[in-house]
């Protein structure tokens, strides 16, 4: 089968969807497939930033929201003609991975199956780039509801998500949770002080690792916020955050009134390929996602790549990472935002590393048995028959 990925966003970038596409490339080709990747950063950069990315930035200033739907109107038009551009190659259906690739594949003729991995409208107000309830919030959900009306089959990466499609359009979906490439991820501990050493981190230290982009629907404030409790006894820890956003100024923030300067490093986006060692090099990985807008993690892609690593994990109890994570036998769960409830679980594996191993142990073992890219590639595979019937 010839399948075409696509994209109205960047790809590669920093984040899930790109993660996503990659591995499931992966594991399709793996299974004998021919997939192609068709995305925003296909289109000519002159493009790209004159057209699209400039003056949504110039028109949100005026009357926030109105920038965002700007941005994407051109994102989708610029695709579709892309995706006309590259029909002579048959491809046998597109699978796209938003509502406007959808939208952009289903205007250029092709059959597509779509997979949802947000809620894309209560995404882009927890952001802060639309205001809730407005007309401008209003005209984006339109156009996702369009796009999953309009597509043959929809794959949400979790239950709620596909809940939250039936709900909002009436459509029916089909859930898949998020996987990794279990050959990539997986566990390297024999390799913890060498990669300390490569990437200038002491021997002697507990490393805390938060593998998020700093927005707040990742609650990336609450590692800062516990880490003083953690450092009353065990004072030779690091925090350590690889990812970039909005969220940036309020942790430095907090670093600076706790006087952390020498605790934290925020070492900004980290190439997907780099991250898996900072998941060797690391003692304990921290997703520490909340609500948000109506917003919650769904099966996030960082916990299982923590959990396919041999590095412990502490999560919050939202969204899919309910769904993933056994609490006390493969992992931690807290309350989301409860800083003194993340300090104890810090405490408690920092305390007992023997339990924290044995933990790690059995996420290894659930997510090759669970969350494996090529069984994830199969069952895609499935839909894609389905969808051309």
């Amino acid at each position: 089968m010839k399948i075409l990925m696509a994209t109205a966003y960047e790809y590669p970038h920093i984040g899930g969807l790109s993660t996503h596409v990659t591995t499931l490339k992966a594991g399709l080709e793996a299974r004998g497939h021919e997939v192609d990747v068709l995305s925003f950063s296909n289109i000519q950069p002159v493009v790209r930033k004159l057209y699209a990315q400039g003056p949504s930035f110039v028109i949100n200033k005026i009357k926030k929201g109105q920038g965002i739907l700007w941005t994407h109107r051109v994102r989708q038009n610029c695709l579709k003609s892309l995706i006309m551009k590259n029909k002579h190659k048959n491809y046998d259906i597109v699978n796209a991975q938003d509502p406007f690739s959808t939208l952009a594949a289903v205007e250029a003729g092709l059959p597509v199956v779509s997979t949802v991995h947000g809620y894309a409208t209560f995404e882009s107000i927890s952001k802060g780039s639309m205001i809730e309830g407005s007309p401008e919030a209003k005209k984006f959900q339109e156009t996702e509801i369009k796009a999953y009306t309009s597509t043959r089959k929809i794959v949400t990466v979790d239950q709620r998500l596909r809940d939250y499609v039936k709900n909002v359009s009436g459509v029916e979906g089909l859930a898949i949770r998020n996987f990794i490439d279990i050959h990539s991820f997986k566990p390297d501990k024999n390799r913890k002080n060498e990669l300390r050493v490569q990437y200038d981190v002491s021997v002697d230290e507990h490393v805390l690792f938060v593998p998020r982009r700093l927005v707040k629907k990742n609650g990336v404030i609450y590692p800062a916020l516990a880490l003083p409790a953690v450092l009353e006894k065990y004072p030779n820890t690091r925090l350590i955050y690889a990812g970039n956003g909005n969220q940036m100024p309020e942790i430095k923030k907090i670093v600076e009134e706790h006087g952390l300067e020498e605790k934290v490093t925020l070492l900004g986006d980290v190439p997907h390929e780099k991250v898996k060692d900072y998941f060797a090099l690391a003692d304990v990985v921290i997703v520490p996602s909340i609500h948000s807008a109506g917003v919650e993690e769904a099966t996030s892609i960082s916990a299982l790549e923590a959990m396919g690593s041999g590095t412990p994990l502490i999560a919050c109890a939202v969204g899919g990472l309910k769904e993933i994570v056994n609490p006390g036998v493969d992992g931690l769960l807290i309350e989301e935002q409860n800083v003194e409830q993340m300090s104890d679980a810090i405490i408690k594996l920092l305390d007992h590393p023997d339990e924290g191993a044995e933990m790690a142990k059995k996420a290894r073992l659930k997510i090759e048995q669970q969350y494996s890219h090529i069984a994830a590639a199969e069952k895609y595979e499935e839909v894609y028959i389905e969808a051309l019937k």
